[in-house]
């Protein structure tokens, strides 16, 4: 019986092999290596992986799909949302010391999703992913670009992101209506220490009004927190370098680091 894609899971099943075959090859999927597969669906991408790296964990929301995906025994099938799933905890289930992650990702959460393994990015040696072209965009963007924003800060204070394959939408069945692509995203070795909450907060500020230069918004962020860093405020936050906001949060007082 044919699976039909649920609206409210935003599943979109990609049917391209060759497509399917070039992911699959950026990847590069080994035995020795422990990999998971977030929304595996109807296994477009799983099947090929698994030939390579022969053991597959896979987490599926969808308990329909996750039932069909436990007929192969070279499947370990996680039924559960990704959010609720703790990577570290997974990874010494696994007795792994790093996961390597993959996934066409809902689109309608792919954020939420995206931040929940930022927590977690300590058991995490690299990350493939499936993403709506417009998020990739900003994942991957620099500073200067209409493009960078909260999301690119957020996540490259942590990640080496590279946008590497787009993927139109005829890949698809159901075809999305937007564009997608594929991005890579590897773990710094020497990440800042600082607390996210408070590079978090910063951020949002700094991004609240694109427009202004950043002595109207952040400035009295900075201010009411008694900041005596030197930073440029005659800027625009689209501007202001990854390593520049960071620096600025270390120097925020009550640091906790995470």
């Amino acid at each position: 019986m044919k699976h039909i894609a649920r609206k409210r899971f935003g599943q979109h099943f990609l049917t391209d092999k060759m497509l399917i075959q070039a992911i699959v090859d950026l990847i590069n999927p080994r035995p020795e290596q422990t990999v998971v597969e977030i929304g595996p669906g109807l296994g477009a991408m799983t099947f090929p992986v698994v030939e390579r790296c022969q053991k597959l964990n896979v987490i599926e929301l969808d308990r329909d799909l996750a039932a069909r995906l436990r007929k192969r025994p070279e499947l370990n099938v996680i039924e559960s949302d990704v959010l609720k799933v703790d990577i570290r905890a997974l990874a010494q289930t696994l007795g792994a010391p790093k996961l390597r992650i993959i996934g066409n990702l809902p689109y309608n959460i792919s954020s939420p999703i995206l931040f929940h393994l930022l927590d977690h990015v300590d058991g995490v040696e690299d990350q493939h992913f499936m993403l709506q072209k417009e998020v990739v965009d900003r994942m991957a963007a620099a500073p200067g670009s209409k493009d960078y924003g909260r999301l690119s800060v957020m996540l490259q204070w942590r990640y080496v992101i590279e946008s590497v394959l787009d993927v139109p939408p005829e890949s698809f069945d159901p075809p999305p209506r937007v564009d997608s692509a594929i991005v890579t995203m590897v773990p710094h070795t020497q990440a800042p220490r600082l607390d996210r909450a408070v590079l978090g907060e910063l951020v949002m500020v700094a991004f609240s009004q694109r427009r202004k230069i950043l002595r109207n918004t952040l400035g009295r962020w900075l201010e009411e927190r008694g900041v005596t860093h030197p930073f440029d405020l005659q800027r625009r936050a689209e501007e202001v370098p990854v390593a520049e906001f960071v620096a600025l949060a270390q120097a925020v007082p009550n640091l906790v680091s995470n």
